[in-house]
């Protein structure tokens, strides 16, 4: 056995039971000003849980997302028997965007947890950053294959992306000033890249734009509303940067049965219960430990594990 095929899951472990040590020293020590949106000890919260005292201020909400870090957790453990087995590949063994992956699922955990947990300004903050951290990832792998980029350009242009935001959101809060939802905006890049990815044209690439409309009305945003408020839409015009940025067809095909399917009926169920996780819906009990919430966070982790074995799916393109 390679005696480093598991060094990525201690790393994950140590990295995991660090950030609890750290998050329970300054906890005692509480947690100063709450964020301007939360509300105080003993009122609900925007996500229905009565808020608490202590350490964790919606403790179902804040602890709910070990889910994600026991999901990738388990993908490090499954990458290492890649390396104890021989398996290579993008989405196997050591390769740098297999650990990416992981890794940001994993830290979708402690970035939501500061959120629930802290009521702080700088704890949404790294619940939306992590957010944004992992959702690049899927995107940025299509359309690099599509583009034929190499490794280090891929994760080059992750890592400007992750800083850019990570200051225009500190600086500039939610939307950046300029009303521009990239989590939401990237799960459009996902899905229109990926019909790419099975379906690569050159006259699919002028047409893909047309599919972030689609996932938009999913999600509730119609196209009458983005006509009626052009200023607060204006970035459904990136929907077409796929198409750009993919100028060939991909290298790979992938299986979307059952991994990818599996991953989006969890996402969308997950979705349906998030709505009713609010203190104005008939469903909201803030004294339950069953929050909705919390079944959001675990039904995403759930759906992050099915993207994961999905990628594992690609094999090459057979030749013309």
């Amino acid at each position: 056995m390679p005696s480093n095929a598991f060094k990525p899951l201690s790393v994950g472990l140590a990295a995991s039971v660090a950030f609890f040590v750290g998050y329970t020293i300054l906890g005692l020590q509480g947690w100063g000003t709450p964020a301007t949106v939360e509300q105080a000890v003993g009122e609900v919260s925007r996500w229905c849980e009565r808020v608490q005292p202590g350490i964790f201020h919606e403790p179902v909400n804040a602890l709910s997302n070990l889910g994600f870090m026991v999901a990738g957790l388990w993908m490090l453990w499954l990458l290492g028997k890649d390396v104890v087995a021989g398996r290579t590949g993008m989405m196997f063994g050591h390769s740098p965007i297999a650990l990416l992956y992981a890794g940001t699922a994993i830290w979708l955990g402690p970035g939501s947890l500061l959120m629930h947990g802290t009521h702080t300004a700088w704890g949404g903050w790294a619940d939306n950053l992590s957010m944004v951290m992992y959702i690049l990832v899927p995107w940025l792998v299509n359309v690099s294959g599509m583009g034929r980029w190499p490794t280090p350009r891929l994760l080059s242009i992750y890592a400007t992306l992750v800083l850019v935001y990570a200051v225009g959101r500190a600086v500039n809060g939610w939307g950046l000033g300029i009303n521009l939802d990239f989590f939401g905006l990237s799960i459009a890049f996902w899905i229109i890249s990926e019909v790419l990815y099975r379906f690569w044209s050159q006259w699919l690439r002028v047409a893909s734009g047309f599919m972030g409309f689609v996932v938009a009305g999913i999600f509730g945003i119609t196209p009458f509303e983005m006509m009626a408020e052009p200023e607060r839409f204006w970035w459904v015009l990136l929907f077409w940067l796929p198409g750009i940025l993919a100028t060939g067809p991909a290298p790979g095909r992938r299986s979307y049965f059952p991994w990818f399917a599996l991953g989006v009926v969890s996402y969308l169920s997950a979705f349906a219960i998030w709505q009713t996780g609010k203190p104005d819906h008939a469903l909201c009990d803030p004294d339950s430990l069953l929050q909705a919430h919390g079944i959001w966070h675990l039904l995403s982790a759930f759906a992050t594990l099915c993207f994961f074995l999905f990628l594992r799916t690609e094999r090459k393109a057979p030749s013309d």
